[in-house]
């Protein structure tokens, strides 16, 4: 409960590549798939995204389709976009894999792969890594869908829970106040 109370994501942005021990990335994957799963579908599939292959997505796939995407971008954005996965040394990227069920409806499935999202950020920040469940522009992009075997036309992208080394402690940040956003259905009226 106290790592839960005090859980905060270090941007991708600020971590450093570092390296994620195999035997923990074994664990952050294992505790991942433990989530609620409706009739054990598994409607959701890892993609790991480590090595050599963060830089050829990001120069072949992701800078190239910004560029196109944004001709007229600066070269400070064009520089981020050239060095996204880079930033973090073991992408996760969750696919949202729904299926056809008579009994159990795709939005169920949809928030399991959320739930999967979840598990791999918190496992991996539990272990002391610096981790941020992003989804961004990318996570819509047909061409990454493409590179990384995703078909786009039946699946998502939940997520990429980009894992690497803390360079500082994280801060908090402002949090609702539960008043604001809980209705008690406590009695009747």
């Amino acid at each position: 409960i106290s790592f839960l109370e005090k859980r905060r994501s270090t941007v991708a942005k600020k971590m450093r590549v570092g390296i994620v021990k195999k035997k923990d990335l074994d664990t952050i994957l294992r505790i991942g798939l433990r989530v609620p799963d409706h009739g054990g579908l598994k409607p959701w599939r890892l993609k790991l995204i480590q090595g050599k292959m963060r830089k050829f997505l990001d120069e072949n796939i992701i800078f190239k389709e910004f560029k196109r995407l944004n001709p007229e971008a600066s070269e400070k954005i064009l520089n981020i976009e050239r060095n996204r996965f880079q930033r973090a040394h073991t992408i996760v990227t969750v696919v949202s894999t729904p299926v056809y069920h008579k009994k159990i409806p795709k939005w169920e499935q949809v928030l399991s792969a959320g739930a999967v999202c979840s598990n791999i950020l918190y496992s991996a920040q539990a272990l002391g890594y610096a981790a941020q469940w992003l989804t961004e522009w990318y996570a819509y992009n047909h061409a990454l869908f493409k590179a990384l075997d995703i078909d786009y036309k039946k699946h998502k992208i939940a997520g990429f829970i980009y894992i690497g080394k803390k360079s500082f402690q994280p801060k908090e940040r402002a949090r609702p106040d539960i008043k604001t956003v809980l209705q008690n259905f406590n009695e009747f009226t």
